[in-house]
């Protein structure tokens, strides 16, 4: 939660929950639990949504991840975030996805890069939900489009469908 502007309480990290299997209910995708293959273990969150939020590059679909720290630094947000991308172009036919986050989020923004994202420096933003000159404010903008995951795609099956 380093790079969130703030931490839910019970009650927000349950609504939030409810509010992602609400949507998986409504059009078949969104925000998915990610469990461990080997134990089941709820790890976090990866998946898809549009941004509710007006900016430059919006409407769009952004993929995004919030995984548990004793979870980083395993390939795990890279392997969930392949296969979203993955449903997003090959199951929606979606012909972009975006990601973002705060400059200073080196780990985000190299699972971005692993995903084939690029940078787009002339994307980049002010978020509008938080005020004017707070720390988190600036964000990344990284964007994915169908031609570029076509010639990034794995040629294999994937592992987890």
């Amino acid at each position: 939660m380093q790079f969130m502007s703030r931490c839910l309480n019970s009650a927000e990290s349950d609504a939030f929950a409810r509010a992602a299997e609400a949507e998986i209910a409504r059009q078949g995708w969104g925000l998915w639990a990610a469990e461990l293959r080997q134990n089941g273990a709820f790890i976090g969150f990866v998946g898809l949504r549009a941004p509710t939020f007006e900016a430059a590059f919006t409407p769009c679909i952004e993929i995004g991840w919030r995984l548990g720290r004793e979870s980083w630094g395993q390939g795990l947000a890279t392997e969930a975030g392949r296969e979203c991308l993955r449903f997003a172009f090959e199951t929606l036919a979606l012909l972009e996805v975006v990601s973002f986050t705060v400059p200073a989020n080196r780990r985000s923004r190299a699972v971005m890069e692993r995903l084939g994202m690029a940078h787009d420096v002339h994307g980049d933003f002010d978020h509008p939900r938080l005020p004017e000159g707070h720390p988190l404010q600036r964000h990344v903008l990284y964007r994915l489009r169908q031609e570029g995951w076509q010639r990034r795609r794995p040629s294999n099956t994937s592992p987890m469908g």
